[in-house]
């Protein structure tokens, strides 16, 4: 049944790399010749109640999603190209990890878990012509829509600007039904299988928006929802991709974690053997093709809480032990510098 009204409006649902395993495992198992998969964080044990790719061996090496994710499917289906990233995606490595043979993918699927990044892909969808398929999902509940420019809505003309933070539930306050996301999974698989074989005209313009514990249902109609004033697709102002609204540190989704981005080094990967060497006297220390990984000390009075600093090539950092941004970038600045 279709909603034309769209009463009462949609609240925009956030989504972790659940659906981003879902997705892929779909895909390489239908054959799609080419897989990028783009992911920061590492696997936790929490992640295996509903992120399909994972195993307790990955959780407990705490290997990087992309890279655990990359190992699956190739076991899958070997004949599919895999190009894993780990990496958080920004402004200022977009245009890069995007870029396929062809310059530019052929569909961008939605398996973020923060609203800044997706809005960062709606904007290179439009600008470049991509189609886009978002999908979210938190609790119960999910959202599921595609969007091809210049044809339907994109993203800002739903939603113009992303929830103020701490007003909508996130995985932490509401979790995540693991069958939610095999539906709205299956949804963008689904989309993005009819795209690539030159079938979106057959996709409707519309949103499907479910709550699969109390069994409603609902498929809004988005005819007429594009906007000629949307900042994005009617104005072309990429004001996510241009990276005014990029942040330094990021709390992660379900973890009691906070993400630090760097400023950009261009060509300058970080000696991760240095690192490690100078880390090392510090606590323990793990180093990996990918990663540096130390156990770092509790506060001198023991009211905080020990932390674990890990740091990729690129400057990226996880600090797992604190929620608070403030305390992360201390102890970046304090054990890896500026």
């Amino acid at each position: 049944m279709r909603d034309r009204t769209a009463s009462p409006a949609p609240t925009p649902r956030s989504s972790g790399s659940a659906l981003g395993s879902a997705i892929a495992d779909h895909l390489a198992r239908a054959g799609v010749g080419r897989l990028t998969l783009i992911d920061r964080d590492l696997v936790d044990a929490t992640n295996l109640q509903r992120q399909s790719l994972y195993t307790e061996r990955d959780a407990a090496e705490q290997s990087p999603k992309a890279e655990a994710a990359r190992r699956r499917l190739t076991e899958v289906n070997s004949e599919i190209t895999l190009d894993a990233h780990i990496a958080d995606l920004t402004p200022r490595n977009i245009a890069q990890l995007l870029a396929g043979p062809a310059g530019r993918p052929d569909v961008i699927l939605d398996g973020t878990d923060n609203f800044e990044t997706r809005y960062l892909l709606n904007d290179l969808a439009v600008r470049d012509g991509v189609p886009f398929v978002y999908g979210g999902v938190v609790g119960t509940r999910g959202m599921q829509t595609t969007i091809r420019p210049g044809t339907t809505p994109c993203l800002r003309c739903l939603f113009e600007d992303p929830p103020a933070p701490g007003t909508q539930p996130t995985c932490d306050t509401a979790g995540v039904l693991g069958p939610v996301v095999a539906i709205v999974a299956g949804c963008q698989a689904s989309d993005a299988i009819r795209l690539m074989l030159g079938q979106g005209d057959r996709i409707p313009a519309s949103l499907l928006e479910f709550d699969l514990w109390a069994g409603h249902r609902r498929r809004l109609d988005l005819t007429d929802a594009r906007r000629e004033n949307c900042p994005c697709c009617g104005l072309r102002r990429f004001e996510f991709l241009a990276g005014g609204n990029a942040s330094a540190a990021a709390t992660l989704c379900g973890q009691n974690a906070v993400q630090i981005s760097p400023p950009d080094r261009p060509g300058r990967p970080l000696d991760l053997g240095s690192l490690a060497e100078r880390l090392g006297g510090v606590g323990e220390v793990r180093l990996t093709s990918f990663m540096v990984r130390a156990t770092l000390p509790a506060g001198p009075d023991g009211s905080q809480e020990r932390c674990t600093l890990t740091v990729f090539r690129d400057g990226r950092a996880i600090v797992s032990g604190t929620a608070l941004p403030d305390r992360a970038r201390a102890l970046y600045a304090r054990y890896v510098g500026s």
